[in-house]
Parts: C-alpha cells; sequence; structure tokens
C-alpha cells in the first residue's frame, strides 16, 4: 500500500525502493498488479494447477528430443512426476510445436 501511494505521488521505482529497503522488481511488480487489477491483495484463481510447469514442459521437451528414451528417473524439475504425466505432458508439447508428426 506504501509503495502505491508513493508511486501515485510521482516517486521513482528506484527512490522507491530504497527508502522502503524493498528490491526494486519488488516495487515494480506490486505497481504493475495493481495498475492491472486495481489491488495489491492476492487474487483468487480459478483451476487446478498444473502438474508441470511451462518451463518444466519445455525442459522435458528438450530431454526428449535428445534422448527418447526419457524414463521417469528423468529429473525434470524438484518433484518427480508420474510416468502417465510425463507421457501426457511430452504428447501434449510434441502436437503444439509439431502438429504434422503423429506421435503415440
Amino acid at each position: 500500500n506504501r509503495i502505491v501511494s508513493r508511486h501515485r505521488s510521482g516517486e521513482e521505482y528506484q527512490n522507491n525502493s530504497a527508502a522502503l529497503k524493498v528490491p526494486k522488481n519488488t516495487v515494480a511488480s506490486i505497481i504493475i498488479k495493481c495498475k492491472k487489477f486495481g489491488t495489491t491483495k492476492t487474487l483468487l484463481r480459478a483451476g487446478r494447477l498444473a502438474k508441470l510447469s511451462n518451463q518444466g514442459r519445455r525442459a522435458l521437451v528438450k530431454e526428449v528430443t535428445k534422448n527418447p528414451m526419457v524414463t521417469q528417473s528423468s529429473s525434470v524439475e524438484m518433484g518427480k512426476p508420474s510416468r502417465r504425466t510425463l507421457q501426457h505432458s511430452t504428447n501434449q508439447a510434441f502436437m503444439v510445436e509439431w502438429p504434422d508428426r503423429i506421435h503415440s
């Protein structure tokens, strides 16, 4: 709340972060969030979280293209996804990247 009020008064990100002893990136993300949603509170969101993040999915696809015999023991992220999750994620990713190829 203090960050947003200081920003509205015309203070720059750097001065704002120095005065409040908060990183510049944090100040910027709070201001962007306030501009986008009109509040700095964490809002509810719909849907279940994905088992693999987009970053994890990209890493998995990269690993599979190098070595098609990737197994469950492959460490993509901190959490070890199940074999079915790996299959589903790679199939979905390949369908998006190479729609003309058929993968089972």
